[in-house]
């Protein structure tokens, strides 16, 4: 019994695996770091420029950046924003890189879109944060806050993932730790504008505590665009670091030192029928409910935040996955 030989593969064929290794592989042109770093700035002060161009977003020792109105103008300024630096990022991968239109939107995050990777970051997130999510969400019981309001991470997000991440991707011989670590200081920087703000808002408080908190404020923010882009690269999934930057905004700076206090005492206290010593009782009650309440809450916050930490690092790469698809030139 003879064996036949293979059959060589059609033309359609070879085409369509050509195409597959192409959207595999990413764009097949490269830019300069020097590039990339110049659009990177560039896009950071298309972001937070534009706050200050106008007197209806631009705060004032008289108009404070919590205003409504000053709110509605810079949502509308920053949206023009993001559309510019999306559409830009796009022009470069497709005119530029010869990306794909399937390879562009993959590159921004936009499509495919996946329920379940944005579960996971979720999920992810909410181990990281669990002590302050029982904090907020149970000491507090404000579960349905995080959801209103929430525009700074959609616009913040578009930028400073989606529109810069994909260029630092197309730098020829970037590695995953430059492409983590580099985009997030850019995001650091846009906030460093709110020394301005501060200073506005508090004309009789020394420069040094402005600046203090300026580098508090680029610290933790760049320390969570690490994250932010860490998801980003692995999971390719921009409504997944939307949530995360919201949730996280919602549950605010993990506390680490100090008690954590309930906002209702546990239960209602027992009272007397007479009502001469009702209020004494009452007040006696209230303050040893608060105390015991107190401990419990700090205890349980604390082992949450321990919990949650170890919980993270455990769950990172499985809950989003490898990276094998960077460019390694």
């Amino acid at each position: 019994m003879t064996s036949q030989p293979l059959e060589p593969p059609s033309s359609t064929t070879q085409q369509q695996q050509q195409q597959q290794q192409q959207e595999a592989d990413g764009p097949q042109q490269w830019l300069s770091y020097a590039t990339v770093t110049y659009l990177s700035i560039l896009y950071t002060l298309i972001y937070v420029l534009p706050l200050y161009l106008s007197q209806a977003t631009r705060p004032s020792g008289r108009l404070s950046r919590d205003a409504p109105s000053v709110i509605r103008a810079r949502i509308s300024v920053v949206s023009v924003s993001c559309v510019v630096c999306t559409l830009s990022t796009a022009a470069v991968l497709v005119g530029w890189l010869d990306a794909s239109p399937a390879q562009t939107l993959r590159l921004l995050g936009c499509w495919p879109m996946s329920l379940v990777d944005v579960a996971k970051v979720l999920l992810l997130t909410a181990i990281l944060f669990a002590g302050p999510l029982f904090e907020k969400g149970v000491v507090e019981g404000a579960w349905k806050d995080w959801v209103c309001g929430r525009h700074g991470p959609v616009t913040e997000e578009m930028v400073f993932r989606s529109a810069i991440i994909p260029l630092h991707l197309a730098v020829q011989g970037t590695t995953p730790a430059m492409v983590v670590f580099v985009p997030p200081l850019f995001f650091g920087i846009a906030h460093l504008h709110h020394l301005y703000e501060f200073a506005l808002t508090h004309p009789n408080s020394p420069i040094l505590a402005g600046l203090l908190r300026s580098t508090f404020q680029f610290t933790y923010t760049s320390i969570f665009g690490f994250y932010a882009s860490f998801v980003f690269v692995n999971t390719h999934s921009l409504p997944a670091v939307i949530v995360a930057h919201s949730f996280c905004n919602w549950c605010g700076l993990p506390r680490v030192w100090g008690p954590v206090e309930p906002g209702v005492p546990l239960g209602p206290p027992s009272l007397s029928a007479d009502p001469k010593d009702r209020g004494q009782r009452l007040d006696a009650l209230r303050v040893g409910t608060a105390r015991d309440s107190t401990l419990r809450w700090t205890v349980t916050y604390y082992v949450l935040l321990i919990g949650g930490l170890i919980g993270f690092s455990r769950s990172l790469v499985p809950l989003t996955g490898g990276s094998d698809w960077l460019p390694t030139g």
